[in-house]
């Protein structure tokens, strides 16, 4: 394959999208937080990133994230139209149609980095430590729970919203979590992280600073 200039200011094109591995599409996403924290963002002419994506789309990456509204996930990585598909939903927990998003993502549309965003503070997470139950908020939160019960050995005192390190901590292994699961879940995504197709990441955002910090 010939060697492709990628150039973030502009939609990304079937050439460019082919061009990005997963490893250059972590770097982008890494480089594009940097950019983010430091207030230097690139400068993208809109109306022109519409007019070329308005008959396909070639995104280098699908972010599933919390619905939190502190964490706009094209601002806080500094992409623009066209360059990532969203997932939100409150505790970025896995289901099965977050799956065939994922899955319509990376094994029709080409996508070959998924990165699995979690943040700190966060209410979802909260909620279900606190055992919420308000409507239909118990069968979300339900999905939360082995990352409570395998947090909780190590926070035998305050299992609480009230302690922020808890809720952290739950957050980021819950982040773990869902990246196994993806694996565990949907036979198409596990054979193309094996054929090194894809990869799948998890991060931590911290909504006081504006930084990511990708997780082992």
């Amino acid at each position: 394959m010939k060697n492709i200039q990628i150039d973030n200011t502009l939609a990304q094109t079937k050439e460019t999208q082919a061009s990005i591995t997963p490893e250059i599409a972590l770097n982008l996403l890494k480089r594009g937080n940097e950019r983010f924290i430091q207030n230097k963002t690139l400068s993208r002419d809109f109306d022109r990133q519409i007019a070329k994506t308005a008959n396909a789309q070639y995104p280098f990456s699908v972010i599933l994230s919390c619905i939190d509204s502190r964490i706009p996930t094209e601002i806080i990585f500094d992409q623009g139209i066209g360059d990532i598909f969203n997932i939100r939903i409150a505790g970025n927990i896995i289901n099965k149609d977050i799956l065939a998003s994922l899955e319509f993502a990376c094994s029709i549309i080409g996508v070959p980095s998924i990165i699995v965003l979690g943040h700190t503070d966060c209410g979802a997470i909260k909620g279900a430590c606190d055992q919420v139950q308000v409507g239909n908020l118990p069968y979300l939160l339900d999905k939360i729970v082995p990352s409570i019960k395998r947090i909780n050995e190590l926070y035998p005192d305050d299992q609480t919203s009230k302690n922020p390190s808890y809720i952290n901590e739950v957050a980021s292994l819950n982040v773990k979590v869902s990246c196994e699961q993806i694996l565990q879940e949907s036979s198409i995504l596990l054979e193309m992280h094996l054929q090194q197709q894809i990869q799948i990441a998890g991060a931590m955002y911290d909504v006081s600073t504006g930084k990511v910090e990708f997780l082992d």
